[in-house]
């Protein structure tokens, strides 16, 4: 597949950042689990990114890019657009750097999202209820108030931090055969087939977004990133409307699949993680696994499903874990 561009995130770009995000971003533990799936067997594991110290893998890449800013560019603040654990990200990265930072989140935003960026001293603007609402009041303010934008998942020092992801997941399963990955905007995705098939081509990488949501679909049937008219999950973290042009660039170059998962399967899947992992997962994050149960994306070998965040509201997990 051609990527299209030549700006791709490297090996060494993804060497670099784990050494910068070592000591910040937690190095989270594989699990191994049963099958969660009916027919043929294989051997099963998920890699916890649910439990960084704010809840999800986006610390990551929101470090490295901050460690990489300008001393100038972090004095006078930073800036975010997120639907939650992005913002996350980025306001815990700023308190461990001194860094002031603003966040732009939409009013729909689940209250366990709100609470954990203030809770890292963050500012919190909320405008809208799309991606583009916020990320359009953001750069009013960025500009009003000469914020830097740290971007959610377009941007290669984003994608780079990500990817450590998946350079930690080989080295803890060293036969590994096949990964599935949740899919919002792409820089999860991007950084970690990036990491996984410039160090192991064998591994098979599978995206998964929400049937509701399927803006990475939608880009490589159309060859290029469109923007869908509307988006609906339950899976918050990952119904983006349009997938990033970088974060799309390394999906084409590096994915093997991309399926699809509808809610109620994420809803089961938050339930089966908690009933045999006693792990607390929000849908995006279970995305994955519900993929693997749903028997989606042909797998072979030893599989492993990125758990990719567990900030979820209470009354809505113990819903999940009843009635699921």
């Amino acid at each position: 597949m051609s990527a299209g561009v030549t700006s791709l995130v490297t090996l060494d770009d993804i060497r670099a950042a784990a050494e910068r995000v070592r000591g910040t971003a937690m190095r989270t533990p594989v699990m191994s689990l049963p099958w969660p799936a009916a027919g043929e067997v294989h051997p099963f594991v998920i890699k916890c990114e649910n439990l960084q110290p704010m809840g999800a893998f986006k610390v990551r890449g929101a470090f490295n890019m901050l460690a990489q800013l300008p001393a100038d560019a972090r004095a006078r603040g930073v800036i975010t657009y997120s639907s939650g654990n992005h913002g996350q990200g980025v306001a815990m990265a700023a308190k461990a750097m001194g860094v002031p930072a603003v966040i732009v989140m939409p009013t729909t935003a689940p209250s366990v999202k709100v609470e954990g960026v203030r809770s890292y001293g963050a500012e919190v603007i909320f405008a809208g209820t799309t991606s583009i609402d916020r990320q359009t009041r953001a750069e009013q303010e960025a500009a009003a108030r000469g914020l830097a934008i740290i971007p959610p998942f377009d941007h290669p020092m984003i994608i780079a931090g990500q990817a450590t992801v998946g350079l930690e997941l080989l080295e803890q399963v060293p036969d590994l055969g096949t990964v599935y990955v949740p899919m919002g905007g792409g820089g999860l995705i991007a950084g970690v087939a990036t990491a996984i098939k410039l160090s192991r081509p064998g591994v098979r990488v599978i995206g998964v977004e929400p049937v509701g949501a399927m803006k990475m679909r939608a880009a490589r049937d159309a060859g290029h990133p469109v923007t869908l008219e509307k988006t609906s999950s339950i899976g918050d973290g990952i119904m983006n409307m349009r997938a990033g042009d970088i974060t799309f660039a390394h999906v084409q170059q590096y994915v093997d699949d991309l399926v699809a998962v509808p809610d109620d399967a994420m809803a089961k899947a938050v339930a089966w993680l908690f009933r045999n992992a006693r792990i607390v997962a929000e849908p995006s994050g279970a995305a994955s696994t519900a993929a693997v149960m749903l028997g989606l994306g042909a797998p072979v070998g030893t599989v492993a499903a990125i758990v990719s965040g567990g900030n979820v509201q209470p009354d809505h997990f113990a819903k999940y874990i009843t009635t699921s």
